[in-house]
């Protein structure tokens, strides 16, 4: 049997909400809405598109943003079990993330260890908040991901690992086209549709344990 390997997003799978959306939403700097539509339709890469609407807010909003985040996003329910499922069961799991540092981690704290966090960097020394991308596409991928996932799961995996990618959204979507196994909510089911990639639909983490139940069963 391949050795389950799990890639977890972490906003608007772990939480309930996309967090960069819910500040963005929240704050309301001028043309972040446009912005956001372009990435969606993928007129933007997702590298651009959200270090552009991170370009709209001060620096100085950086203790606000963080206190917002923490009073208002929300874990997913069954995650905590989740994590001590895939700990009883040694399977790895790390959190690829979209979102940025400041708040990711913060979020997580109490849920951890995990294998490893990738996440995207916030940089509060200039007058606006910068962006940056320690996780950059390799050289099978010019997609202009951020954090791209695709060469994160090339980095850690190998033809002896089966693959999990759990999800929600369009930064997500590529890591699903390299999956074993996907499950996915939100925009990232409905691109599997349209796209015909097979995937499991879950609304909590609960939903995610069954669903490992069932195919780490039938796949020893």
């Amino acid at each position: 049997m391949k050795q389950p390997i799990i890639f977890c997003d972490f906003d608007g799978t772990i939480t309930n909400s996309d967090n960069i959306i819910s500040i963005m939403k929240h704050f309301a700097p001028d043309g972040w809405e446009q912005i956001k539509n372009q990435v969606l339709s993928q007129a933007v890469t997702i590298e651009e598109g959200v270090g552009k609407m991170f370009s709209l807010l001060p620096s100085g909003y950086k203790d606000e943003i963080v206190q917002y985040v923490k009073q208002n996003a929300t874990i997913r329910d069954g995650f905590q079990d989740f994590v001590q499922f895939t700990k009883s069961k040694n399977i790895p799991f790390y959190i690829v993330s979209g979102g940025i540092d400041f708040f990711v981690y913060p979020m997580l704290e109490s849920f951890g260890p995990f294998q490893a966090v990738f996440c995207n960097h916030g940089d509060f020394s200039s007058e606006n908040i910068q962006i940056k991308w320690p996780n950059p596409c390799d050289d099978h991928c010019s997609n202009g991901c951020g954090c791209c996932k695709t060469s994160i799961i090339r980095k850690l995996t190998n033809e002896s690992h089966f693959k999990i990618v759990i999800g929600d959204s369009i930064t997500d979507l590529e890591a699903a086209k390299v999956a074993d196994l996907i499950i996915a909510r939100d925009f990232l089911a409905d691109k599997c549709k349209e796209l015909g990639l097979p995937y499991y639909p879950f609304q909590t983490f609960n939903d995610c344990i069954g669903i490992l139940e069932k195919e780490l069963e039938v796949r020893v």
